[in-house]
This record gives structure tokens, sequence and C-alpha cells, in this order.
């Protein structure tokens, strides 16, 4: 397997660890998969348990609260996208050993916070400190959540027809984090005010709000969502397509990308439209429901754009530009992470 940063690709994916998950079980209604934020277990009676993993962060240049944000927020996004909150946490920490016990109790404190809040008890995991453990990944968890199961999402569900639509903006928590890392040059060459913009928007990369408030209503159109994570808003929609068997059309002129984030990206010399973007949500929605999903959303101060549509499988998946389709290719490897070291190597502050 050739190195690089970031995610498995999709290929890797699907001629391994598909096929080699350990036994088969049919309670299990939806494994693992390309471009699907969660697994679903049938309880049987009606009720189905949704599980999401993602890693753990500790990040100095964020500090403990942001990095504690993140590692919270993250799974509970990805947990989102079934139209439900997440009830239960399993969390394993492996610390550095230089971290002193002030700081993680701190950190700890803000998971407890960030928890208390969106209603998710910690129900166990691990937790130790381990010698030269310098990864600004500190473990991993597990969000749990039991729903009534016909009432679950998944990406895998959207279909040929519907329109897809992103809340916020492209390059929302790839912007913010970079700003963040490299404060004083961004400071230096962007101005503090789109530094503190920058900054405030970090808050923002939750989307947990706008996935309930979709699916708040009944009838509401609402087939399947997606959490924006690497490979930004194109890659996200690629993601979704793939998982459903469907092809697309993404209208590239209308992908939002508001000032702040377009000048990060150029600053450090990324498209927004492939850059990390939690906090924004693809939705699938039914064509005759757009509009009262986006008015909705627009009561809770939630920006939603349609971008495009799902189409038949045969059609491809396609970014319309200046009138012409071009064939989406999919970036196995985020550009953030280069960006971020080619950063360090410049010694930007």
């Amino acid at each position: 397997m050739e190195k690089s940063i970031g995610k498995i690709n999709h290929s890797v994916f699907e001629d391994f660890i598909k096929n080699k998950c350990g036994r088969g079980r049919p309670e299990v209604l939806t494994g693992p998969n390309f471009g699907v934020d969660v697994s679903v277990i049938d309880l049987h009676h009606g009720n189905a348990m949704a599980l999401t993993s993602d890693p753990l962060s500790l990040i100095p240049s964020l500090g403990l609260q942001e990095s504690a944000w993140l590692s919270v927020h993250l799974m509970a996004n990805d947990m989102a996208t079934t139209g439900f909150a997440p009830m239960y946490g399993q969390l394993v920490l492996n610390l550095p050993a230089y971290l002193s016990k002030q700081d993680f109790l701190l950190y700890w404190d803000y998971i407890h916070q960030y928890c208390q809040q969106i209603g998710v008890a910690i129900t166990g995991g691990h937790t130790g400190f381990v010698e030269n453990q310098n990864s600004t990944i500190s473990g991993g968890g597990t969000f749990i959540t039991v729903a009534p199961k016909d009432k679950i999402l998944v990406s895998a569900h959207a279909q040929a027809g519907d329109s897809i639509l992103m809340t916020k903006t492209a390059a929302l928590s790839s912007s913010a984090i970079l700003a963040m890392s490299f404060p004083e040059t961004v400071k230096q060459k962007l101005g503090k005010e789109t530094y503190d913009l920058a900054c405030q928007s970090f808050f923002e990369t939750s989307s947990l709000k706008e996935a309930l408030t979709a699916v708040q209503v009944e009838n509401t159109g609402v087939t399947a969502m997606h959490d924006v994570t690497e490979g930004g808003i194109l890659g996200a929609v690629y993601e979704m397509a793939i998982a459903s068997g469907n092809g697309a059309d993404i209208f590239d002129e209308e992908i939002p990308v508001e000032n702040i984030q377009k000048e990060i990206c150029q600053l450090f010399s990324l498209d927004p439209k492939h850059c990390i973007g939690a906090g924004s949500m693809i939705i699938s929605c039914k064509k005759e429901r757009v509009d009262d999903l986006i008015l909705r959303l627009k009561n809770e101060n939630i920006p939603c754009t349609e971008i495009g549509k799902f189409t038949e499988k045969s059609n491809g998946i396609n970014v319309i530009k200046d009138g012409k389709h071009e064939n989406l290719i999919y970036q196995h490897e985020d550009p953030y992470w280069k960006a971020f070291f080619k950063a360090l190597e410049k010694e930007w502050k």
C-alpha cells in the first residue's frame, strides 16, 4: 500500500477490508461501507442501535478546550446523519506521558461538559499515558444511540432524483484550524479581524442541530445525510453517491464559500471545495420538500443551499462548471494535510 496521509482510499477498503470484517451476523443491518457514517444493528421489537467511531484529538496548537470540542463533536456529527443525537459514549485515551495532571483534568472536564450538553452518557472506555506519544490523535471513541429502526437514516438511502443540499459553507473546519494553528501569520497577512472571525467559526463545526432540525417534522422529504470531513464538499457528495449507488450532478457555482473561508484557503493555496469541512452537512431531499427544509433551517439561523441532484448511476458523478460537465475525480488525500505541513516547513507562526 502506498504511503498516504489521512483515511485509507476507496480501493483499499473495497479490496481488502470490506470482506475481512470478522464473523457475519444477520442483525447487522448496515456494516462497514465507503461513504457511510454509522453502523446499524437490529435490536428487534422495532428498535435498532446505531454506532459511529472516530479518533480523539489532542492538538497543542489549538488548545485543550478546542481539542475536546473536536473529539466530541466530530463523533456527534457522524451520529447526527441518522437523524438522532448520540446517547452513549465509549472513549479510549492514549495520552502523551508529558501531559500534566492539571491539563488532563482540564481536558477531561471539557469532554464531560460537551458530552453533557448534547445528552451523551460516557459509559466506559480506557485511559492511559504512553511514552513517546507525540501524535495529535489521543485515542478513539464510539458514540451509540438507540432509535426506531424505520426512522434511522444512513447515507446509502439517497435516491436518484433527490436534491443535494449543504449547510453553512465549504472549508469551515479546515480554515478555522489553520487560522488557529498559525495565528501570527494569518493576522500579519490577512488582518486581525479575519483571524478573529476564523477563530469564532471553529465552534460552528457541529452539525448536530441542523441534522435534528432537518427531520423534526413529519414528511420531511429527507432521505439521507452525510457529514463533510476529509475531501470537503465535493468528496462528501462523491462518497454519498457511491454509498447509495447513484450518480450526481453538482453545480460548482452554487457551492457557498464565505469570505473568511475563501481568504484562509487562498493564503494556504487550497481549494475550499475539497478541504475538510466538518460542521457542514450534506442532505439528500425530495425536490418538492426542498423549500420547506431550507426555510426550517433558516428559522434556526442555519444557512442551507441546494447544490445539485442525485441521478442514475449510469450518469456518473459530475461537477457542472460554466455549463460544462466534468467527471469528479475523488481525491484520496485531503489537501489540508499538505498545506498544514508545508506551513510548518515555512516556519509560519
